[in-house]
C-alpha cells in the first residue's frame, strides 16, 4: 500500500469520528507540513496505517520507491525527467500512535521548539526508510539519532566536547625521529 487513494469501507460513526480526528489534528499537519516544507506533497491524517507513526505514500500515477531507486541507479538518465517523475510523496501520519499525539501536545505547546522540529524530520527520514526510499542527508539523520538518544539519556549538550587529535610539539620531534630512523 505505496499509493495513495485506497479507500475502505466505512461506518456513519467512523466517518463522523474521523472527521473530528481531522479537524484535532489539521495544526499538527499543517506544522509538519511547513516543517518538511517541498520534501512532501501534503500531510495528511491515515486510516491505513496500524503501527506505526507514519508513512509515506506516493501518488498514483508517480514512480514507488522501487521504481525511484532504480532511475537514480542509472548511468545515462536525464535529470530533466527524474525532476518530474520524482515521485511527490504524502505523509500519513496515525493519531491514534503514541508518539503522534505526544507529538501533537508539544506542537500545541511551543510550535517553535527545536524538539518538534528534530522529531519531525527524524519521523520523515524514518518513514523514508522503512517505505523503501533512500535518505538524503544520511549524516543529518544520524546527527538527530544522536541528540534523541543524548536527550533519553538525560545528557546535555553542552557536555559533549569535540575529540580533535591536536599533536603536541613533543610528538612531532618523536615522529621526526622515527622518519630519521626509517632513512
Amino acid at each position: 500500500l505505496s499509493k495513495e487513494g485506497v479507500k475502505f469501507d466505512e461506518s456513519e460513526e467512523e466517518k463522523k469520528r474521523k472527521e473530528e480526528e481531522k479537524a484535532a489534528f489539521e495544526g499538527l499537519c499543517k506544522l509538519v507540513k511547513d516543517i518538511l516544507g517541498d520534501k512532501v506533497e501534503k500531510v495528511q491524517l491515515s486510516d491505513r496505517i496500524v503501527n506505526a507513526p507514519c508513512i509515506l505514500v506516493t501518488g498514483e500515477h508517480g514512480w514507488s520507491a522501487n521504481m525511484e531507486r532504480i532511475m537514480k541507479a542509472q548511468a545515462l538518465r536525464d535529470s530533466s525527467t527524474s525532476s518530474y517523475m520524482a515521485s511527490k510523496k504524502t505523509m500519513e501520519i496515525n493519531a491514534a500512535h503514541s508518539i503522534v499525539k505526544e507529538l501533537k501536545k508539544k506542537a500545541d505547546e511551543d510550535k517553535s521548539d527545536k524538539t518538534v522540529k528534530d522529531l519531525v524530520w527524524l519521523l520523515f527520514d524514518t518513514s523514508l526508510l522503512t517505505s523503501g526510499f533512500s535518505l538524503e542527508d544520511p549524516s543529518g539523520y544520524a546527527e538527530r539519532i544522536h541528540r534523541m538518544i543524548k536527550l533519553g539519556l538525560s545528557i546535555d549538550d553542552t557536555d559533549d566536547t569535540p575529540i580533535a587529535e591536536e599533536e603536541t610539539p613533543e610528538d612531532d620531534d618523536a615522529a621526526e625521529s622515527k622518519m630519521e630512523e626509517v632513512d
